[in-house]
């Protein structure tokens, strides 16, 4: 695996962050602040402290209490949040999260007006332009269906230019077929950024739904043919499958309990995304992606105590 570039500065990711209910089993509602690519942000700095690497978060919020929970939490874990647009009467998303005794979650969303929605659309005051001087853009397949067909166009385009120019671009299709107009629809942009992903982290379960693949392996026959060369397939306890097949990960931590399953995948993504940035191994890459998994996956909540 190459190294992460030497003068990588600056880290954006992009997408939607969202008020958290947290219904434990049997417990008290929790209030708090969640959002596929705000935890990998989250983790991803965390990761990276000392590094001299900024880690910038781009997604729009209202002028609300909520909002402002949400740019608090961004800024108490060091996040820039200078590619934050406000959108005066709009408010963020909210979902509940439910956890089964197996650590399994399921989903309610309040999410179809959010501010996020309206992330590059006219009129902003943050374009994706504003990301140029980004080292790395990581986004996922959430931050593409949230996102109305121009805009979504209009980033695809930036990041081809973005990648012209030498930048790294990493992505999680992250499949939630509610988000989507069609299936049909997903597929053809989610091929679209795995034909454009210099670092690919799908995860199994998700292609296969997406794709209608029989198994793992014509996962990675189409992700071959779509030209990803780079990057980790996630496949939960399996533990990790290099991309480029080159590295095998020797030391990966068992989980004796799932408490729960959320940010499995995005702290994975967090692991490996810090791990190529130091300039690490493939397979250092893909052990630090597992283990931080392993210890998110063994705690309550998506963001857990450092």
């Amino acid at each position: 695996m190459q190294k992460g570039k030497a003068t990588t500065r600056r880290v954006c990711c992009v997408g939607e962050v969202m008020i958290e209910l947290s219904n434990a089993l049997g417990g008290t509602p929790q209030l708090g602040v969640a959002g596929d690519t705000y935890n990998t942000a989250v983790y991803l700095g965390r990761l990276l402290r000392g590094e001299a690497i900024d880690i910038s978060y781009v997604t729009a919020l209202g002028r609300d209490p909520y909002s402002s929970k949400i740019e608090n939490a961004l800024k108490d874990h060091g996040l820039d949040v200078s590619l934050v647009e406000t959108r005066p009467d709009l408010m963020p998303g909210l979902y509940a999260i439910d956890t089964d005794e197996f650590g399994e979650r399921s989903f309610s969303y309040w999410r179809s007006n959010s501010a996020a929605r309206s992330l590059f659309s006219e009129p902003c005051l943050v374009s994706p332009s504003d990301m140029s001087g980004a080292d790395l853009i990581y986004l996922s397949g959430i931050t593409m269906a949230i996102l109305p067909p121009k805009v979504r166009q209009r980033l695809i385009d930036f990041i081809a230019e973005f990648r012209g120019r030498g930048g790294v671009f990493a992505y999680d299709s992250n499949y939630r077929p509610r988000l989507w107009e069609s299936r049909d629809i997903a597929q053809d942009i989610n091929e679209q950024m795995w034909r454009a992903a210099d670092i690919a982290l799908p995860s199994v379960d998700d292609e296969m739904e997406l794709f209608g693949d029989a198994n793992e392996a014509a996962v990675l026959a189409r992700l071959s043919r779509f030209g990803v060369s780079r990057g980790a397939l996630k496949r939960g306890p399996e533990g990790p499958l290099d991309l480029s097949g080159e590295a095998t990960p020797q030391d990966l931590q068992a989980v004796s309990k799932v408490v729960d399953s959320t940010a499995a995948g995005d702290s994975f993504n967090a692991g490996y995304l810090a791990a190529y940035l130091k300039g690490e191994t493939t397979q250092i890459a893909l052990e630090t992606g597992h283990n931080l998994a392993a210890k998110v996956i063994s705690a309550r909540g998506a963001i857990i105590p450092e």
